[in-house]
């Protein structure tokens, strides 16, 4: 007899027993053509980790995006999938940079877009009008199909990111927070009135906030 959502229980389990950190490294990407999809990873500008060969039967190669903590691997024997149908997301902090790099590289990208991100009827042309975090897209396809998404977030979602931890993946990311930081200290200078001495403070609490996805400071 099957279980309905409601009538599940959730297992109980040792409380005493820590909790075992579990952090998503590689994603399997089906593909046809290893050496063209090794080609076009390249031109992506995405680092080549490993290319391993063994035997006739199995070959895998790792890239990873830049400023990525997770890999993507794709090759012979690797996944069954079919070719074409994976779909990943990736996630920037400037979509129209984003946008330049890729066509700068010669990858065949949409347009920035907002509205759907997955029905091209629901796409309207441009960002986000209020550039909210993960509501503006570039998308753009691999030789096989499979597609990928490109967000812009500038905000991420609370409870990904400890707070006490945060960290930014690259300088450019870093840039781009103290960027949005600077708009928004002079907004709050503008509230109270009068240049605040301790910006420093302020901005760390705003981006580390924008980070972990928690209140920001006004």
């Amino acid at each position: 007899m099957s279980q309905t959502a409601s009538s599940f229980k959730q297992p109980k389990y040792d409380a005493g027993v820590a909790r075992v950190d579990m952090k998503l490294e590689v994603a399997l990407i089906p593909v046809s053509d290893v050496d063209r999809a090794k080609e076009f990873f390249t031109r992506l500008g995405w680092r080549l980790d490993d290319d391993i060969v063994m035997g006739s039967d199995f070959r895998v190669v790792q890239f990873t995006p830049p400023g990525s903590g997770s890999s993507i691997s794709f090759g012979k024997g690797v996944t069954a999938a079919a070719p074409g149908s994976f779909r990943g997301g990736l996630i920037v902090s400037d979509i129209e940079a984003a946008h330049k790099e890729l066509v700068t590289r010669g990858i065949n990208a949409s347009e920035v877009f907002h509205g759907s991100a997955f029905s091209p009827a629901g796409r309207i042309s441009g960002p986000d009008p209020e550039r909210q975090s993960y509501r503006s897209y570039v998308s753009f396809e691999d030789p096989d199909g499979n597609a990928w998404i490109v967000q812009e977030g500038t905000r991420r979602a609370p409870g990904r990111i400890d707070p006490a931890t945060t960290t930014f993946a690259s300088a450019n990311d870093l840039a781009s927070a103290m960027r949005r930081a600077a708009v928004a200290h002079g907004e709050h200078e503008k509230r109270v009135g009068q240049r605040d001495a301790n910006w420093p403070e302020w901005y760390a609490a705003y981006m580390a906030a924008v980070q972990a996805g928690t209140e920001l400071p006004k």
